[in-house]
């Protein structure tokens, strides 16, 4: 028997080699989870499910959200915008972008909020909004005023609303700093999305937009910016990767002039990329001292980027150890599991897979039939990995040289977020509901 809830707060709020920093097995600290690589560290969840099978809860949430959920602890955090009946005036946008491809600019005031919620039960412990705003833009007719995930490292609770606010809270809701860092205007007003970064005791958020882009790297604890850097880059959606080469953190960002890595003590350029096409939206995957760098609108790009010596301008150098320009992903981050990279093409229910080492193709043009139109990224744990699409399938598929399918799961939701894997637990955010999926032990 599953859960049902609709939002209730139970709890009031309480006013040379590559290094990744250890996150426990039992947390998901980002939207790609431990590392940021989109694999559970241990687990065996479910591989079949329903709205009547293998579901622990299915929680109503307020307002939507495309973020992805977060969990640390025994707390799962969720983002949402919520729609108020109260009207507004909304900020001025300097030079707005006159090839607009959204809804129109809203009207009314939104609620930026977080929710905590328990993990077991789906009992929401407490809820705080942020802030009360009418956005500036309009958005892209997928999209959600909330899509840019959490970060946590179990002390602090970090949320970026974009040209809402950035903002530190404790984890029993407390606010400890917010920052505001201006207003965006993307590319055909589409939205905002990049997810910050954190690394030690530094925050990083990526700003690129029509206007003045940066990087701009924060004093966890307080918000005081260490450095802030130029970036000549138009929109993209891509969330930084930060990695240990050599001793040193680099921060990742594909983006389309240039992919770049930087230093995360100083700021400064270490190695530059060029290639990626327009809109740049996966975030870097990495593995054995490769990242793998991707973007699929208006082109194809994939680029296995050798990290040890790179320095400088590295686009036609050996560092570049392989490219593909077939099939590569718009929307959804790429999968590395093993010593195979998986990934869509465009935003299409299309996989490929191919060797991480060498780029060969193991299989490509493999269609993953029922799925249509997906957003969310892959997220894989022991031999397989799950894809959701926007209409609520999830396939589940082996991993390995050859297609398998494992199982096909369908809810009755709308999907973008992608999943969180903690032990043998999934948890699933949806437009509407948060489903938490387990094997049912009354079976």
């Amino acid at each position: 028997m599953h859960r049902i809830f609709t939002v209730a707060v139970v709890s009031a709020c309480l006013g040379g080699c590559l290094h990744i920093e250890p996150v426990d097995e039992a947390d998901w600290d980002n939207w790609r989870g431990p590392g940021c690589r989109g694999l559970a560290t241990g687990g065996n969840p479910p591989i079949r499910w329903s709205e009547q099978e293998n579901l622990l809860f299915k929680i109503e949430l307020p307002g939507e959200g495309g973020s992805s959920p977060i969990v640390w602890g025994d707390r799962i955090y969720v983002t949402s915008g919520i729609k108020t009946a109260k009207t507004g005036t909304p900020p001025v946008v300097p030079d707005p972008d006159a090839r607009r491809f959204s809804e129109p600019a809203p009207t009314h005031v939104h609620d930026y909020v977080v929710l905590a919620i328990d993990r077991h039960t789906g009992l929401v412990l407490w809820r705080k909004t942020l802030c009360s705003i009418v956005p500036h833009e309009g958005l892209h007719n997928t999209m959600t005023q909330v899509s840019a995930s959490p970060v946590t490292d179990g002390e602090f609770l970090y949320l970026h609303f974009g040209s809402r606010g950035l903002y530190c809270l404790d984890m029993d809701g407390r606010p400890v700093w917010s920052k505001q860092l201006g207003i965006m205007r993307t590319r055909r007003a589409y939205g905002e999305a990049s997810s910050p970064a954190l690394h030690g005791d530094t925050l990083v958020v990526n700003w690129d937009h029509e206007g003045d882009s940066f990087v701009v790297a924060l004093d966890k604890r307080t918000g005081e910016e260490r450095w802030r850097r130029d970036h000549e880059e138009v929109t993209s959606w891509s969330t930084p990767l930060i990695l240990t080469v050599a001793g040193r953190p680099q921060v990742i960002i594909a983006a389309t002039g240039a992919s770049r890595g930087y230093d995360l003590e100083t700021g400064k350029v270490i190695w530059s990329c060029g290639g990626m096409t327009v809109n740049c939206i996966p975030t870097p995957v990495y593995a054995d001292g490769l990242v793998y760098l991707m973007s699929g609108y208006r082109g194809r790009m994939l680029q296995a980027v050798r990290l040890e010596g790179a320095s400088g301008d590295i686009t036609d150098s050996p560092q570049v150890v392989w490219q593909h320009r077939e099939a590569t992903s718009y929307v959804p981050s790429g999968l590395l599991m093993g010593s195979e990279l998986y990934f869509l093409r465009g935003n299409t229910a299309v996989l490929s897979c191919l060797d991480a080492k060498t780029g060969k193709v193991h299989y490509g043009g493999q269609r993953l039939r029922g799925l249509r139109t997906i957003y969310s990224s892959p997220i894989g744990v022991a031999d397989r990995f799950y894809i959701t699409d926007r209409g609520g399938i999830t396939k589940v598929i082996g991993t390995g040289t050859k297609y398998q399918e494992l199982a096909s799961n369908k809810l009755e939701d709308t999907f973008d977020a992608s999943a969180a894997i903690v032990g043998d637990r999934i948890y699933l955010r949806g437009r509407r509901y948060l489903y938490a999926i387990a094997q049912d032990l009354a079976q």
